[in-house]
């Protein structure tokens, strides 16, 4: 499948590096606001053409649009490429809103054409790892979880880290993709929800180049701490915090009736994955059980492009995006409202990768039986 990419920014260079690694989609163009960033990507990785944003749009040759914008512009986009025909697959979060998700679902629905999202690492061997123990009963029933993402925030390593502290940005919607893909991954839909977040700093200073010393007024909430009620009857604690210097929690832990599994970092492809049942006296590492442990970003698009030509569910379907995104939104708004927010969306479980395939499955040439 013909395949163009929208926004050349930092994400973009190890998805046109991995395209290559999978076999059932080209990247044949790329574009971006800057178009002179567009072709210094289009020389550095030999991509055919480089193009503004409506030339790429316009393009029939093109029938996905992998959409690495800035949040604030997912939506536009997105709609944009469903209203010319393209399948999408766009870098978290879904939108910035609960209404422009919805109306990217919508679009895509009354087009028949797919939309998917990023995350893709909980289709990584730690992540899928970790589902295998659950759905083999290692720790019997999950009954509760806890996942920590805590950082001092990105002004001190990214170029211009204005949009992390903009609306649509914060640590829930910037690293809560992560996280909350994979718990629904590992433990399915959640239904209700409470919490509680603030803004710790009004104003932050960049303190890399090339802005070193430029001041970011802080417009979202940066500390985030939430409980997630699952359909299943399990409970979740989430924090989320670019306000933390230091900490020694772990990533996400799963808790069930019969043991606990310690689960890698979700931001990531690989491992370890550490169990304890009820009976042992310490912590045991696994084996991982699937491929791709390295940095294999647009394996979601190689499993949607694969969803799309075998008339499937793509794991990395919108609906689990919007679910995302609506659980996101309902943890802010249960703070705002002082009160229980009940979801009204809800999503099907991943179907877990199947044992044993690795980058030949999405290769016409190679493909593996189903």
């Amino acid at each position: 499948m013909k395949v163009g990419i929208i926004g050349c920014g930092n994400i973009s260079r190890i998805y046109l590096q991995n395209a290559a690694r999978f076999g059932n989609y080209e990247i044949v163009a790329v574009a971006d606001i800057v178009k002179e960033r567009a072709e210094e990507r289009a020389q550095e990785f030999g991509i055919p053409k480089a193009y503004t944003t409506e030339e790429l749009l316009a393009d029939s040759d093109i029938e996905l649009v992998i959409n690495l914008t800035i949040p604030a512009v997912h939506a536009e986009i997105a709609i944009q490429a469903l209203e010319n025909g393209k399948h999408v697959y766009g870098e978290k979060p879904l939108a910035v809103s609960r209404e422009d998700g919805k109306r990217m679902l919508e679009v895509a629905q009354e087009k028949g054409l797919y939309i998917g999202n990023a995350p893709d690492t909980f289709l990584g061997a730690g992540i899928q790892t970790s589902r295998k123990l659950i759905d083999d009963g290692w720790i019997g029933k999950p009954i509760s979880a806890t996942a920590f993402m805590m950082i001092p925030g990105h002004e001190s390593w990214h170029p211009d880290a204005t949009f992390y502290y903009q609306e649509g940005g914060g640590p829930m919607f910037d690293m809560g993709p992560y996280y909350l893909t994979a718990l629904i991954n590992l433990m399915g839909p959640v239904s209700r929800i409470t919490g509680s977040a603030q803004m710790t700093y009004k104003e932050r200073t960049i303190t890399s180049e090339p802005n070193f010393g430029k001041k970011i007024q802080v417009e979202v909430p940066t500390q985030i701490n939430g409980v997630l009620d699952f359909e299943s009857g399990a409970v979740a604690s989430i924090i989320t915090s670019f306000d933390t210097w230091h900490h020694q929690l772990p990533k996400i832990e799963i808790y069930g009736t019969e043991g606990t599994i310690s689960v890698p970092d979700p931001n990531n492809f690989g491992g370890p994955v550490y169990v304890r049942r009820k009976e042992h006296k310490e912590w045991s590492e696994v084996p991982l059980t699937h491929g791709f442990s390295d940095n294999s970003r647009g394996l979601g698009v190689a499993d949607m492009v694969d969803a799309i030509e075998n008339k499937r569910m793509a794991r990395t379907d919108g609906q689990l995006a919007f679910h995302v995104l609506d659980i996101m939104h309902g943890v802010h708004d249960a703070s705002r409202d002082n009160k229980h927010y009940v979801l009204t969306s809800s999503c099907k479980q991943p179907e877990p990768l199947p044992i044993g395939i690795d980058e030949t499955f999405f290769n016409k040439k190679t493909r593996l039986p189903r």
